[in-house]
This record gives structure tokens, C-alpha cells and sequence, in this order.
């Protein structure tokens, strides 16, 4: 079943869901601002992407700046500074069994629906 990562205050998540309802296909939302992903459901969620953690970050989020940047950090450090706030991973990821894709811009998605 294709899977969702979105955050329904972003303009470009909310697109993705309603090309995807258009669609009709089947798909589960996870709203993971709610309920981050864990250390081993981002590395995975990472190589579905082909992203080094890096590349998943919203680099320009007040809470990267504050906190982050210009910090040499691991990709562990990445990806546990994006479980601790989520509001960092980039949106929206779309999940398509092995293989996952962030929707910007949302016609990424006519490949895949």
C-alpha cells in the first residue's frame, strides 16, 4: 500500500494527498509530526529515497539554523536531530512499496499513479 508522510499545515503535502485521492488508489497517511519515525524506519525510509540524511533535511527550518548548521555531524546525528524534530524531514514523502519519492514538485507523482 502506498504510505504518506505528510503534514497537513504544508500546501505542497496536502496537493500530494489530493492528486493520490484523485487517483483512487489506496494509501495510508502517517502523520509523523505526531508519531516520528524511529532510527530504523528512517534508515530504511532513507535508502528507498537513494538520500543521505542530509538531503532530507528542510535546511532552511529556524529549528536546523538554531541548532545545526555549520555543525559537522554524523548521519546518525542527521537522523536523530530529525526524529527529535520532525518538523526537519522533508515533505511530502510518498512510499511505494521499495522505492519512495518527496513530491516536489507534486508531479513527481504522475510516474507512480
Amino acid at each position: 500500500m502506498i504510505q504518506v508522510y505528510h503534514n497537513n499545515r504544508c500546501g505542497k503535502s496536502r496537493e500530494a494527498v489530493q492528486k493520490l485521492e484523485q487517483s483512487g488508489k489506496e494509501f495510508e497517511i502517517i502523520k509523523y509530526l505526531e508519531h516520528p519515525p524511529t532510527f530504523e524506519e528512517l534508515k530504511e525510509l532513507l535508502t528507498k529515497l537513494n538520500y543521505q540524511p542530509l538531503d532530507l533535511v528542510r535546511q532552511k527550518e529556524s529549528v536546523w539554523i538554531e541548532n545545526f548548521k555549520g555543525k559537522n555531524l554524523s548521519d546518525d546525528a542527521i537522523i536523530h536531530a530529525m526524529i527529535e524534530f520532525p518538523i526537519l524531514i522533508e515533505r511530502p514523502i510518498i512510499i511505494f512499496e521499495n522505492t519512495a519519492i518527496v513530491a516536489r514538485p507534486v508531479e513527481k507523482l504522475n510516474q507512480y499513479i
